[in-house]
């Protein structure tokens, strides 16, 4: 049961590539890239482990480096350089810069913004990547000197990003790189040049070059080099709530079957419950728990129990659900646990918005008569039979709007029924508070916790209004 990945170039599925290697085809160069780390970094471990299956025989013909320290000269050099031992020799570089241009701004600024509370070293990493592809220094920047560069400078260097939200990222990117000592490092046409001639004038028979990166640029002619001589597998992220679970299922599958393992209905339940279906987590757990049931061949919902802790995904979906509940209790209880799990004040914003539109929509939807045969007391077996099937999906994600009936459809019963306990002026009352109080966040300093309580006593006790 194996999870197709978009094809993009010559043969590029991960089971077509897999099953060429299988039959003892390789090609001197491998790209994967794309948005879903998990999905691509087991991929590339695939493919490495098929061009080199013996483990001790990695340990000196499979040299692994960052894109952060890539160099290109030696690169090369080891690109038609004999292997040290018999067999062949594989060279990974994750995370090149070598398909980057200014393309690709908008997306690289997109990741800093993403990952400045959850990952503060990889937006770094990023931002150096930001200031290479503009051409601009952190001697430029600190110090306020990033206020210098007006709305018009910033669309003309990052077109097709506005910008207006730039002084909530841009002064912390720049303060985490100095504290790193970080320097960027331009990339030179020269460079590219030179890995071209080397893939297209032929390396020795048995030398393999893998590389992994986030983005590219498909116009840049190492890219079209690479299309042309070797495979080009893209791994986008799985987008909306029922396909992921799918992905996660499936991946997860594969893993057991290949361990001579089987999960019950009801264990396949309390995993998604644990982990919601998230692809790291779910197969992170999965892994725990071949190992915790050693001989036994069927993993049971005890086992998940007893195995995979609380995640954060788990008690984010507390949270909403005591929200949509009007349970201020478990409301703040849950609100606590996220924060002392670390979860980004950020993070918990974009859930409780998600869950407070969904609410909007469904009350949308209710009013519209389009439902007739929905009753909130109905049972989801009878709400998949009889009202499910005559709606249909929106336009899935839109100018950042979920739309709610895309979702699984046990999502938009829960919606449907929590929706009975809102007025529809209540709901849109509640959405501009949550504008007010995201503009708070990035803009000043005032305290997240405390902003978030507001708005949540302002939900579950509606004579209550938040400031």
């Amino acid at each position: 049961m194996a999870f197709q990945d978009d094809d993009t170039g010559r043969g590029a599925s991960l089971d077509a590539v897999l099953s060429e290697l299988k039959r003892g085809k390789a090609v001197p160069c491998y790209l994967l890239y794309g948005e879903e780390e998990f999905r691509l970094r087991d991929a590339a471990e695939r493919i490495t482990a098929a061009l080199i299956p013996d483990p001790r025989d990695r340990e000196f013909n499979l040299f692994v480096t960052d894109g952060e320290h890539e160099e290109i000269g030696p690169l090369c050099e080891s690109l038609i350089t004999p292997p040290l031992l018999p067999g062949r020799k594989v060279l990974m570089v994750r995370n090149t810069r070598l398909f980057q241009s200014k393309d690709v701004l908008t997306q690289v600024v997109s990741r800093i913004r993403e990952r400045l509370e959850p990952d503060p070293d990889r937006a770094a990493a990023d931002f150096m990547q930001f200031l290479a592809l503009t051409g601009l220094s952190l001697d430029d920047l600190r110090d306020g000197g990033w206020r210098k560069i007006d709305d018009d400078a910033w669309r003309k260097m990052v077109p097709g990003d506005g910008g207006q939200d730039r002084e909530a990222w841009l002064p912390r990117a720049v303060e985490l790189s100095v504290g790193r000592g970080l320097v960027p490092t331009p990339q030179k046409a020269e460079e590219t040049d030179l890995l071209e001639r080397a893939l297209a004038g032929g390396m020795p028979e048995g030398n393999h070059l893998i590389l992994t990166a986030e983005t590219v640029d498909r116009r840049k002619k190492l890219f079209k080099t690479v299309s042309t001589l070797g495979r080009v597998l893209t791994f986008t992220k799985v987008k909306g709530e029922a396909r992921q679970q799918q992905a996660a299922m499936a991946m997860a599958a594969d893993l057991l079957e290949g361990r001579g393992k089987r999960l019950s209905a009801a264990a396949w339940a309390a995993l998604g419950r644990k982990t919601g279906f998230g692809l790291r987590e779910s197969v992170g757990a999965i892994e725990k728990l071949i190992t915790y049931v050693g001989e036994r061949g069927q993993i049971e919902a005890a086992d998940v129990e007893a195995v995979v802790g609380r995640t954060r995904e788990g008690t984010v979906f507390d949270l909403t659900a005591a929200l949509s509940g009007r349970n201020l209790t478990a409301a703040l209880r849950t609100l606590k646990e996220l924060f002392d799990q670390g979860v980004p004040a950020l993070m918990v914003m974009a859930m409780v918005t998600r869950e407070v539109r969904f609410l909007l929509h469904a009350k949308l939807l209710l009013a519209s008569g389009r439902l007739k045969a929905f009753s909130a007391n109905m049972d989801f077996g009878r709400f998949q039979k009889a009202v499910y099937p005559s709606l249909k999906p929106g336009a899935g994600e839109k100018d950042g709007q979920v739309d709610l009936v895309s979702q699984h459809p046990f999502v938009v019963f829960q919606a449907l029924k929590n929706a009975e306990r809102f007025t529809r002026a209540e709901l849109a009352a509640y959405l501009e508070m949550l504008v007010r109080i995201d503009l708070a966040l990035k803009s000043t300093g005032q305290d997240a916790r405390l902003l978030i309580e507001r708005f949540l006593l302002a939900v579950c006790k509606p004579n209550v209004k938040a400031s």
